[in-house]
């Protein structure tokens, strides 16, 4: 799962990156409002985490320009403005929850999970696609009730197919949320990865599209 975490405060974000990547998130970093609005714009994300204090002015602003562009993505406040007038106008602006500082990164784990049951209408974090299920709560992945042992990217390229089980990813975003934007990667390539999670669950499970991605599918072929 691909966030964007919007805050100029470089110490506080590298702690909550360094937190939910131990986790299996990606995080990438913006510290102005208009960097946000470009990169929420330009690529794909599934959870915006936003403070609302930024460089570049109150980030009300990109709440409002983001739900005037029509993009439903989940936004998460974190700030230390507790005025309830200005909690009430995010939240009318179409953000999604709000948290104030400090605030234990498991918490704000928590909440990243409700909000995204919540957009994809889900009452559980389990995500099931025939005999192969995922525990959100606790980051674990079974194959025919077998635990499996996945790496980081494993982990969270498999989820993101279970997130999105029947849509087609482009290759582009996969690389994306293996890299990040820095791009460090391990010599493995997008093949490699996937070809040993076929390995390590069925080979069937995620198809090939040539020339734009790879799906998972919602029943294994025979």
């Amino acid at each position: 799962m691909r966030i964007l975490l919007v805050e100029d405060d470089l110490l506080l974000a590298q702690g909550l990156s360094t937190a939910l990547t131990r986790i299996n998130y990606r995080v990438e970093l913006c510290t102005t409002g208009k960097q946000a609005i470009q990169a929420a714009s330009e690529s794909q994300f599934e959870l915006m985490i936003l403070d609302l204090g930024l460089p570049d002015g109150l980030a009300l602003n990109v709440i409002k320009s983001l739900r005037n562009l029509k993009h439903g993505i989940p936004i998460l406040i974190l700030t230390a403005w507790d005025h309830l007038e200005t909690k009430i106008e995010a939240l009318n602006a179409g953000a999604d929850d709000y948290v104030l500082k400090p605030c234990d990164s498991r918490e704000i784990e928590a909440r990243l999970r409700v909000l995204v049951r919540r957009h994809q209408q889900r009452q559980l974090d389990q995500l099931q696609c025939a005999d192969l299920t995922m525990d959100l709560t606790v980051h674990e992945c079974r194959y025919q009730d077998r635990l499996i042992y996945l790496t980081t990217r494993e982990f969270l390229l498999l989820k993101e197919f279970m997130l999105h089980q029947g849509k087609i990813l482009s290759r582009q975003h996969l690389e994306e949320l293996s890299n990040g934007w820095t791009g460090e990667t391990e010599s493995n390539s997008i093949e490699v990865h996937i070809h040993n999670l076929r390995k390590k669950t069925k080979p069937e499970c995620i198809k090939t599209i040539r020339g734009i991605g790879y799906m998972m599918v919602n029943q294994y072929e025979d």
